[in-house]
C-alpha cells in the first residue's frame, strides 16, 4: 500500500502566488467577456444591467463609420496569407539548416533580429521602402512612357504587399525557431531506413520528414496566423489607407463609450481562441496518425 507523500510547506504559498498570477493573466480578459453581454442599458463596468445579445447586434450594425465587417474580413485575409507564408518559408529554412551552411550562422542573426528591434520602427521602415518602390515604379512607367498604366497605377503601400512583410518579419523568425526545435529532436534513422529502401531525397521529404513534422507545422501556421491576427505595432505605418481589426479597435478605444466595444474585444478573442482550437484537434489527429505509422507492422 502506497501513501502519498506531505506536501512541503511551501507548497501552499506557491500555489496562491500561481492562483494569483492566473488570475491577474486572465482577469481582464474574463471581466470584459462579461461586460459585453450587459442588458441595453449596461455601461462600461459593474454592476451588470441585464444579460443580452444586444450589444453585439449593434456592432453588427457598425460602430460610426467603421465598417467592422470590412476590418473583419481584412485581418482575416491577411492572417490567412501570412500563415500561409511562415509555414511555406519556415519549413524549407528549417530543412536547410539542418545541414551545415556557409553564412549559416549570419543569415540565421539577420532573421532573428527583427524579434529585438522596435515594432514600430520595423513598421516605419517598411512602410518606407514600400514608398520608394513605389516612386521607382511610377519613374520608370513614366520613363517608359505608359501613361495609361500610370493613371490606373495605385500605391503599393497595402494590405497585401508593406503590410504582409511587416507582419512576414514578425512571424518567421518563430516559424524558424519551432523548425530548429523540431529538427534538434528529429531521428534521422527513418530518412536513412528510407535512403535505404530506394527512396530519392525528394520522396524521404514528402513521405517521412514531412508526415512526421506534420504536427509542428500546424503549429507553426497557429503562430503565424495569431501572431499577425492581433498585431497592431508592425500594422500601423504598412498599411496604407486600410485598418485590420485591431487597428480599429485601438481606434475605437477612444471615442466608443459602449460595451460595443467590449463586444468587438470579445469577438477578437473568440477567432483566436477558435484558430487555437482547430489547431489543437488537427495536431492531435496528425500526432495520432504519426503513431500508427510508427507501430504498424
Amino acid at each position: 500500500m502506497t501513501t502519498n507523500p506531505a506536501r512541503p510547506a511551501s507548497f501552499w504559498p506557491l500555489a496562491l502566488f500561481f492562483g494569483l498570477f492566473v488570475l491577474f493573466l486572465y482577469g481582464p480578459m474574463l471581466v470584459i467577456f462579461v461586460l459585453s453581454f450587459q442588458g441595453p442599458e449596461g455601461g462600461l463596468s459593474f454592476p451588470l444591467r441585464g444579460v443580452s445579445l444586444h450589444w453585439f447586434r449593434k456592432l453588427a450594425e457598425g460602430l460610426g463609420v467603421v465598417d467592422i465587417g470590412a476590418a473583419l474580413g481584412r485581418s482575416l485575409g491577411l492572417g490567412a496569407a501570412v500563415m500561409l507564408c511562415t509555414v511555406a518559408l519556415s519549413v524549407p529554412a528549417g530543412l536547410a539548416f539542418r545541414k551545415r551552411l556557409a553564412g549559416g550562422d549570419a543569415l540565421f542573426f539577420i532573421v532573428v533580429a527583427s524579434l529585438i528591434m522596435p515594432s514600430i520602427i520595423v513598421s516605419l521602415g517598411i512602410g518606407l521602402e514600400f514608398r520608394l518602390i513605389d516612386s521607382a515604379i511610377k519613374s520608370a512607367l513614366q520613363w517608359l512612357g505608359m501613361d495609361g498604366t500610370l493613371q490606373d497605377y495605385g500605391s503599393s503601400l497595402g494590405l497585401f504587399t508593406s503590410a504582409l512583410g511587416a507582419h512576414l518579419t514578425w512571424t518567421l523568425p518563430f516559424g524558424l525557431l519551432i523548425m530548429f526545435a523540431v529538427f534538434n529532436r528529429f531521428d534521422p534513422a527513418y530518412e536513412e531506413a528510407a535512403r535505404d529502401l530506394g527512396a530519392t531525397p525528394w520522396q524521404s521529404a514528402a513521405h517521412v520528414v514531412l508526415p512526421l513534422i506534420a504536427p509542428s507545422v500546424v503549429g507553426i501556421a497557429m503562430f503565424g496566423f495569431t501572431l499577425s491576427w492581433d498585431e497592431i505595432a508592425r500594422t500601423s505605418q504598412a498599411i496604407g489607407d486600410v485598418n485590420t481589426l485591431p487597428l480599429e479597435l485601438q481606434g475605437l478605444t477612444s471615442t466608443v463609450t459602449t460595451p460595443s466595444i467590449y463586444a468587438l474585444g470579445t469577438l477578437i478573442t473568440g477567432v483566436s481562441f477558435a484558430v487555437l482550437g482547430i489547431t489543437l484537434a488537427l495536431a492531435w489527429a496528425l500526432e495520432r496518425r504519426k503513431n500508427r505509422v510508427k507501430t504498424a507492422p
